[in-house]
């Protein structure tokens, strides 16, 4: 009989021992779960102590933002003036440009005559070009040079020399700037300088000689 007994202890003390391991590892481990509303979930685990810890983990959660772009222009003066032409000698004048910009390729900037030389104002088919329209071939170029770089980024380059070009449509938009990342807007420091020349010719009609250009940034975002 106390055989019998202390069979039937040890049995209930085996079965309580495995019901308390199986409830540990099977149910009590995962006490809850970690989730994003509507999207992945994951167990919370407890690791079986007291005191203890319960641990979660929930991943993919998006951080978002946007940074608008930027793009401005300055231009120094509105009006270049030649003045007095005299046969066979080049005048030139130029102006400044300053852009400042957050287009994460860069910029570029063109210039475009609207009347593909010095026209006269009193008869269109008078002009100072290299064309022979009219007769006479003079010159009328465009022409720029990199000054201050004022970006700190890195890899930052700048194409800003445009060799003296003849300028004889109104069509072709020319390259006078172009950049590869982002600029400051320095106002106390352009980043291009801009020139046309002309030189007239001994026939070149008398009068008023007139051009009017068009510049053009391109934010390349």
């Amino acid at each position: 009989m106390i055989k019998t007994k202390i069979q039937k202890a040890i049995a209930i003390a085996s079965i309580a021992a495995l019901a308390a391991t199986t409830l540990g590892s099977t149910f009590a481990a995962n006490i809850g779960t970690a989730s994003i509303n509507g999207g992945a979930s994951s167990n919370v685990v407890w690791d079986d102590t007291f005191p203890g810890t319960a641990t979660g983990t929930v991943t993919g959660i998006v951080v978002s933002a946007q940074v608008l772009p930027t793009l401005n222009m300055v231009v120094s003066t509105w009006a270049i003036d030649l003045w007095i032409l005299t046969a066979g000698l080049e005048a030139n004048g130029s102006l400044d440009i300053e852009v400042g910009t957050n287009a994460a390729n860069g910029v570029s900037i063109s210039a475009r005559s609207w009347s593909g030389g010095l026209t006269n104002t009193t008869d269109n088919v008078l002009q100072i070009n290299d064309l022979t329209v009219d007769g006479i071939a003079e010159s009328y170029t465009f022409a720029s040079s990199a000054l201050a770089i004022d970006s700190t980024v890195a890899g930052f380059t700048t194409t800003g020399d445009l060799a003296a070009l003849e300028v004889n449509n109104n069509t072709t938009e020319h390259t006078i700037y172009s950049t590869n990342k982002p600029e400051l807007d320095d106002a106390t420091n352009a980043d291009v300088a801009f020139t046309v020349a002309a030189t007239s010719n001994a026939q070149t009609a008398a009068g008023d000689y007139e051009d009017i250009i068009t510049f053009t940034v391109t934010g390349n975002f």
